[in-house]
């Protein structure tokens, strides 16, 4: 089914899905891991427990029948499940080493690596309008969130790993969609239990050194319990989204939208956590929004003016055909004449 042909509100609901399961997992953690909360602080491997349960509901779709599994080569599964724990590796690492400033930067430069990665590998073009936007967007979340900025070598380089990776990741999953005609959840279910494996061993390895404690040592609480599972049951939400949405529209798109996310994490810190809220934040907030708005009409008028230059390409085809078509009658009724003529 061509994209352009989905309905409305499927693409709605799964952008939807994918900012709340984002902003909920996102205040759960924070409960989870923050030293007023439980101080679970092992995010990689809780990264592994995410898609163990994604793992497992996939597992069983499949086994009820709920969802086909369809074919993908191990080999691509495994650079693919490399790229994507190099991403949330990178990105724990350079929370660890950079200031939040400079972190949050370096999130920011997702956008337009993004749409340099896709104009090498799939020679896509950007619209001036749509460059436009994507950079108001960047402007107002960075007001938002960028506070201090420290940079340091080691956290530079992480930042460059997790920046590319991630990148790198988004596109693939679009890919890979494409590639093996294969389904947002579908491919989830494939890529999810290598992520698993792999992140459950090197991932308490990466926590020791990000907080020189074991994993072994931890204290599991009923309360901390129920928030691990309430984590990895929103993770689930959010991975299959993520799949979604990257399917349905772009990278780009993606990164965009999701930025909406800190918007709502935001806001939802100021109610929930009494976080201060300041007038640079409310600004950069509505500059945002309203780079998501002129995003969303860049986008919708880049796919009008396509529609407008096929269906203009497909007139005059069908104009040339029926010319040819005429000249081929003319040239039979003068041939038909030619030999009339010469019978009589």
């Amino acid at each position: 089914m061509d994209l352009e042909k989905k309905p409305v509100v499927s693409d709605v609901g799964a952008w939807a899905m994918n900012v709340v399961s984002s902003v909920g997992i996102i205040m759960a953690n924070k409960q989870l891991m923050s030293p007023n909360g439980y101080a679970f602080g092992f995010a990689t491997t809780l990264t592994g427990f995410h898609f163990i349960v994604t793992a497992l509901v996939g597992w069983v779709s499949n086994a009820t029948g709920l969802s086909v599994s369809k074919y993908v080569p191990f080999w691509e599964l495994f650079w693919f499940s490399i790229v994507a724990n190099l991403s949330i590796t990178g990105m724990n690492l350079s929370l660890m080493l950079n200031s939040v400033g400079f972190y949050q930067i370096s999130k920011l430069s997702i956008i337009p690596v993004v749409c340099f990665m896709e104009f090498l590998l799939h020679s896509k073009h950007y619209s001036r309008q749509v460059i436009l936007a994507v950079a108001v967007v960047a402007l107002g979340v960075g007001i938002c969130t960028v506070t201090d900025v420290d940079i340091n070598a080691k956290g530079l380089l992480c930042a460059c790993v997790a920046v590319f990776c991630t990148s790198l990741q988004q596109i693939t999953i679009g890919s890979f969609q494409k590639k093996y005609n294969i389904g947002s959840f579908e491919l989830l279910s494939k890529t999810a239990p290598v992520q698993a494996a792999s992140l459950l061993i090197v991932g308490p390895f990466a926590d020791y050194y990000l907080n020189h404690r074991s994993l072994l040592e931890y204290r599991f609480t009923s309360g901390a319990t129920f928030f691990i599972l309430l984590s990895c049951s929103l993770a689930v939400f959010c991975n299959m989204s993520q799949y979604l949405c990257i399917g349905r529209f772009s990278a780009t798109s993606f990164q965009v939208l999701g930025h909406m996310k800190t918007v709502c994490v935001l806001i939802l810190g100021w109610i929930l956590f009494d976080s201060a809220l300041t007038l640079k934040n409310i600004l950069g907030m509505l500059l945002a929004v309203l780079g998501m708005v002129v995003y969303s009409w860049a986008v919708e008028h880049e796919k009008q003016v396509k529609r407008a230059t096929h269906i203009i390409a497909d007139s005059k085809s069908e104009g040339e055909d029926v010319k040819l078509l005429k000249e081929k009658v003319n040239g039979l009724a003068k041939s038909d004449l030619e030999l009339g003529q010469t019978k009589s």
